[in-house]
């Protein structure tokens, strides 16, 4: 079984896969907002760039043969700057001379692609001088029958560049923004719907702690079934352990009182073989007490909704045998938090104790010590409550252990008892989930530890 903080919780399995979907959507849209911005703005400033290129063709194309073409005012004052990032320039592509050029490139050399040869405009990003990028569009025009130019117009790339950044991190503030808006309607969601779960946990917790008897409260249509399927669960065990009440009651009269009568009878007779009877029946009585116990405690444990205090039990138990004991001069020392529960029915949970420390108390010189904790990885990785039992007397040699928990057997018989403490313990312990362990106290004598679920 994995270790209760190991746990993967739902609600943040869906947090997180909410989340990365999420991110993965907004990311995939602020990518194609980018595209399609970057796509417009360059179709824009190409459209702008046709504008100059299409006015220089038309006026290449309208000068007579030997006539050089008015190129200088296109009504960009930039195509005269020197080296602006805006130039144009008019080239043979037969023989790859320049016939025409803007001020602006100040001599210095423009690499023009080829274009197109069905005369289309064609754009694309070309490094002009200084390393500068540009945005470039270029068309081959045909003049006359057997002439061609190509005209080329060229801006800065660098205000598309700075217009297309802006508007990503526009965008990716306004996504971040949603995004967070995003997440927080998640976790609300996710909070929202689970609520029904952690009202039935509390429920059932209530259960569990005695506080109440079965689900109360509407619960939500999918989650309804579940609770009516665990009403009906608890009020079977309910059934069953008023059966096994009724059951154990009616195997005591059965077999009692029958054991009893052939007891009697032998008892009557002076002879080896009513002796024998006696002796044999008085062993099936001890066994069949011994069994009857055991099913009266089972079927008297409720399984659910049973806790008790364990420090309360405790320190009533050390009140009494204060008193019990008033001769020995024993100091019974009890130490673990108030709070610490255990499931178990208060009756079982104080003889359980009352049998660990009286059995201490009865062996122990002087000193007597209960001590409770809680174990929060104990037995099959549930949290359990340690009553440890300790004194300063003999102890029991470790060849003897295996004698200690036998029924009706008293390893000292200079103590008064009957010799069924510890086997009651045992019992008790078995029937209620719990672990028993002997071993010597840093006090001299025996130390019992006993373990049961917490509560």
């Amino acid at each position: 079984m994995a270790e209760p903080g190991r746990h993967r919780s739902l609600a943040l399995r869906l947090v997180v896969s909410a989340a990365i979907w999420s991110a993965i959507a907004l990311a995939g849209a602020g990518f194609l907002l980018s595209e399609l911005y970057r796509t417009s703005l360059e179709r824009s400033f190409d459209a702008r760039l046709a504008v100059y290129q299409k006015t220089l063709a038309g006026r290449v194309a309208a000068a007579g043969e030997g006539e050089a073409p008015d190129l200088e005012n296109l009504g960009e004052p930039r195509f005269i700057l020197p080296l602006s990032g805006w130039y144009w320039l008019v080239r043979d592509p037969g023989t790859g001379f320049v016939t025409a050029s803007s001020r602006s490139l100040f001599g210095e050399l423009l690499e023009v692609p080829e274009p197109p040869r069905d005369g289309t405009v064609a754009g694309s990003y070309v490094i002009g001088p200084s390393s500068t990028e540009l945005r470039l569009v270029v068309q081959r025009v045909r003049i006359g029958a057997d002439r061609q130019l190509d005209v080329a117009v060229a801006g800065n790339a660098d205000e598309l560049k700075a217009d297309i950044a802006a508007f990503q991190l526009r965008v990716f503030l306004t996504l971040t923004v949603f995004a967070l808006g995003l997440v927080f309607a998640t976790v609300l969601q996710v909070y929202l719907g689970l609520k029904p779960l952690e009202t039935m946990r509390a429920s059932l917790a209530a259960i569990r702690q005695g506080r109440a008897v079965r689900l109360e409260g509407e619960m939500p249509r999918e989650i309804a079934p579940l609770a009516q399927e665990l009403n009906a669960l608890i009020e079977a065990n309910s059934a069953i352990v008023e059966r096994a009440r009724s059951h154990v009651g009616n195997l005591a009269h059965a077999l009692k009182t029958p054991l009893s009568v052939i007891l009697n009878e032998a008892r009557a007779e002076d002879t080896p073989v009513a002796v024998k009877v006696a002796e044999q029946v008085g062993v099936m009585k001890a066994e069949v007490d011994r069994y009857l116990d055991r099913a009266r405690m089972a079927a008297e444990r409720r399984f659910v909704g049973t806790t008790a205090e364990v420090m309360r039990s405790v320190d009533g138990v050390a009140a009494v045998l204060r008193r019990a004991y008033p001769d020995k001069g024993l100091r019974i020392a009890t130490e673990g938090p108030a709070t610490l529960k255990v499931r178990m029915e208060r009756r079982d949970l104080d003889e359980l104790v009352g049998n660990l420390m009286d059995n201490a108390c009865k062996f122990g010189r002087s000193e007597v010590r209960a001590t409770v904790s809680a174990e929060p990885d104990g037995a099959a990785g549930r949290p359990m409550v340690t009553i440890r039992v300790e004194d300063d007397g003999p102890g029991v040699p470790d060849d003897r252990m295996p004698d200690v928990l036998r029924r009706g057997r008293r390893l000292d018989e200079s103590v008064p008892g009957s010799g069924l403490g510890l086997s009651i313990v045992d019992e008790l312990v078995e029937v209620y989930g719990g672990r028993l362990a002997f071993t010597r106290s840093d006090l001299g004598g025996l130390a019992v530890s006993v373990q049961l679920p917490q509560s």
